[in-house]
């Protein structure tokens, strides 16, 4: 629909409300309703919002060292702009149009201003340079998230212990499970179809209450946007069975971790040929695939924040818990960071294993996307063999960072970084992060309760 389709569709239909929301620095979506003469008076110039949604973190506490907007700056106004091809409407919320949002002036990213902070942005200059590349960019982000009989309240009365999971047991791939849960489980399917986020499969995965999906992939901005929508969406519809969704990367010790692996790969712009594909060459892996590989394992050491932007991000990132922990590539083996999936031209691709379920998906596909581009812009050779067997003992090139400090450092001091996201979002970001982890570290935990305060 184009926008006067748009106007035409709000009018006829008498709709007198409309809601948007775009995805700050922690890939929350932050919005409002509008109504509809202020929906379309904005059409053109955009609608004011206040930029302290780059100026504060996910529990809305104003950062101390921001330099995009702060007390120093007084929290302007910065005009948001409506995307209008990513329309469509929530259907568990009598069928309100929405619509997805970001702060740039013109469809290839540029920001109208300095705030070169807004994620969505990010990945449409990224997404420009890889058509200018001549490439059309096919993506997906999976989840796994678990569920819980809780609300928000019990929670908090709760103080997050004790939670009863949607179900007991670890039940990956089960089909009994689900029957248990049927409304939810069919609900989850149909109404994230309705809502123009297709799935190509949900099941339980192994751990009390976990479910993952699978998105069905698209070109790399829409993907992107389904991705941010799916996690809202999954724990909108999880409220009305009063349940609680989590998409936390570890929010048990004893318990798997939850991941948001990409799935990716490059075609020709009339989406005719996978360019990653040819059978002529060993494991049929193209040229440019190869290269392409060779830039993300080359960049990941730099950028592992894209990818686990939060403290708890690196309790998942450990040896033996089903996700990567040494900068490697496999055919197919879930061990490594990159997994080569590649039984038919249609369906091969890289997966990319490091990203989790806490991720911003805007970021985690911008950082695939750009250090893949990287490789081919730059001729890079795949001089890492594939990894065979167990790839957490593969270290000969390298490990993951082991925290978000360190990880933070090393992409603030990154050249590589700056070339990949600019460095004005490098620097946004990576304050960001340390904020993260100076809040974190200014905390007195209960194992160091338990540990010290008796004995020592």
């Amino acid at each position: 629909m184009n926008q006067q389709d748009i106007i035409s569709f709000i009018e006829q239909n008498d709709i007198k409300k409309i809601k948007f929301a775009f995805a700050d620095i922690d890939g929350v979506l932050r919005g409002k309703i509008i109504g509809r003469q202020k929906f379309l008076d904005g059409l053109a110039d955009g609608y004011g919002f206040c930029d302290v949604v780059w100026g504060w973190d996910s529990s809305d506490t104003p950062y101390d060292n921001g330099r995009t907007t702060g007390w120093h700056s007084g929290y302007p106004d910065a005009p948001v702009r409506l995307d209008l091809a990513t329309f469509r409407q929530v259907p568990w919320e009598d069928g309100i149009p929405f619509f997805l949002a970001d702060f740039s002036a013109d469809g290839n990213g540029k920001p109208d201003s300095d705030l070169a902070a807004c994620p969505r942005s990010l990945l449409k200059r990224i997404a420009h340079d890889c058509r200018k590349m001549g490439f059309h960019a096919e993506y997906s982000q999976e989840f796994e998230w678990f569920n819980f009989r809780e609300t928000p309240q019990s929670l908090q009365q709760k103080d997050f212990r004790n939670l009863e999971p949607l179900t007991p047991g670890m039940f990956g791939y089960s089909i009994l499970r689900p029957s248990l849960e049927s409304a939810f489980y069919h609900d989850l399917f149909d109404l994230l179809g309705e809502f123009d986020i297709p799935l190509e499969g949900l099941h339980t995965e192994t751990g009390p209450g976990v479910y993952e999906a699978a998105i069905m992939h698209d070109e790399v901005l829409k993907a992107a946007d389904k991705a941010i929508l799916f996690k809202t969406a999954v724990r909108e519809i999880a409220y009305r069975h009063e349940l609680v969704a989590t998409f936390m990367a570890k929010w048990n010790a004893d318990l798997p971790g939850c991941s948001g692996h990409i799935h990716q790969s490059l075609w020709n712009p009339e989406q005719t040929k996978n360019l990653f594909y040819d059978p002529a060459q060993p494991n049929c892996m193209s040229e440019l695939m190869r290269q392409f590989i060779a830039g993300q394992l080359h960049c990941l050491p730099h950028i592992t924040p894209m990818f686990a932007p939060t403290i708890n991000s690196y309790k998942r990132l450990v040896e033996g818990a089903w996700a990567p922990t040494t900068v490697t590539w496999s055919v197919d083996n879930r061990t490594t960071a990159l997994r080569v999936l590649n039984r038919t031209e249609a369906y091969t691709r890289v997966e990319h294993r490091v990203s989790g379920s806490d991720s911003n998906p805007y970021l985690a596909i911008a950082a695939a996307l750009a250090s893949g581009l990287y490789g081919i812009r730059h001729q890079l050779t795949l001089d890492i063999p594939a990894s065979v067997g167990n790839g957490y003992a593969d270290k000969k090139h390298g490990v993951l960072p082991a925290n978000l400090s360190e990880a933070t450092r090393a992409m603030a001091n990154s050249p590589i970084a700056s070339e990949l996201f600019g460095p004005e979002f490098v620097d946004h970001f990576t304050r960001t992060r340390d904020w993260e982890w100076r809040q974190y570290v200014s905390q007195v935990s209960d194992w160091e309760l338990k540990r010290y305060f008796e004995i020592i």
